[in-house]
């Protein structure tokens, strides 16, 4: 089933085109990442589903049924850091926040349990770092056990411990089930947490799926003869082969990484009365993967 449905979705503001046209579904039980650049439209589109804006055009939904006060119950959110009182301790800031959810203050031991600030919730807010302010964020957020989870930019201005800290959360929440909905800038963060993505870049969808698909890292092997053209006919079904690539001197053969065997490739052509002159390895990172999604776009 699918958690979330956006279909056509857009939004204006004035002249400015923040979101065109975006469709995308997150399944039941993901870590979905919004991705993109700054100004791509991740906030935007994360105010939409919560009714802090309101679309220009497109629609929604969520558990394949209309947005209504009652689903989004059902959803936690941290679209901004809560307005916590420095001179309150953890549990008396989340004592206000369950008065305002209107759920019971005997679940506040449990999500302190869970964000591991059982040992500081008599603690002051003020006395808190920035990784445990997230955290305590994050607590209010389960506040009622939400099914779904909406969180924008979770880890911003956090040091590696904290961002740490917050990752290893994440995940946790997805093993109990939780489907987390989350944006970020940052390709490391969702390729370390995300099971599925969406790129946006200046308000436009370029890809979405799961995250092995769509950010996918591959091998890429230069090959060379004395005949180019001859050496692409042959090697354009070769097994495992992506797509090729013919560069003035040399072809470029793409892989999923991990199935390609340079001596078999080499045997290969040789068995076939070419050879081979150049034949070089190279790995393709995950972030010119990436500036490949989002330049020119």
């Amino acid at each position: 089933m699918s958690v979330l449905t956006l279909q056509h979705l857009s939004k204006k503001y004035g002249r400015i085109q923040a979101l065109q046209d975006v469709s995308f579904e997150v399944p039941e039980g993901c870590v979905f990442g919004i991705l993109g650049p700054n100004g791509s439209g991740k906030t935007t589109l994360l105010g939409i589903i919560m009714n802090v804006l309101q679309p220009s055009g497109g629609d929604f939904s969520f558990f394949n049924e209309p947005a209504s006060a009652a689903l989004r119950k059902k959803i936690g959110t941290l679209l901004e850091t809560p307005n916590f009182y420095a001179y309150l301790s953890a549990v008396d800031n989340l004592k206000i926040a369950a008065a305002i959810k209107g759920v019971p203050e005997s679940d506040i031991d449990r999500v302190l349990e869970l964000v591991a600030l059982t040992e500081r919730k008599d603690s002051k807010f003020s006395t808190y770092s920035l990784g445990m302010k997230q955290r305590l964020a994050i607590a209010s957020c389960l506040l009622g056990d939400p099914t779904v989870l909406v969180f924008d930019e979770p880890t911003n201005g956090l040091d590696p411990v904290g961002i740490a800290e917050i990752r290893n959360l994440i995940i946790q929440l997805y093993k109990q089930g939780k489907t987390i909905i989350m944006a970020s800038h940052l390709l490391d963060e969702v390729e370390k947490v995300c099971t599925h993505v969406a790129i946006l870049q200046r308000g436009k969808l370029l890809a979405s799926g799961n995250v092995d698909e769509i950010l996918v890292n591959e091998d890429i092997v230069e090959v060379a003869s004395t005949n180019l053209d001859a050496l692409a006919e042959l090697l354009k079904d070769y097994p495992e082969l992506v797509r090729m690539v013919p560069q003035s001197q040399f072809l470029e053969l793409y892989f999923t990484t991990g199935m390609v065997s340079m001596e078999s490739l080499n045997q290969f052509c040789f068995s076939k009365g070419i050879v081979l002159q150049h034949l070089r390895l190279r790995k393709k990172s995950l972030e010119t993967k990436f500036f490949e999604l989002t330049q020119n776009k």
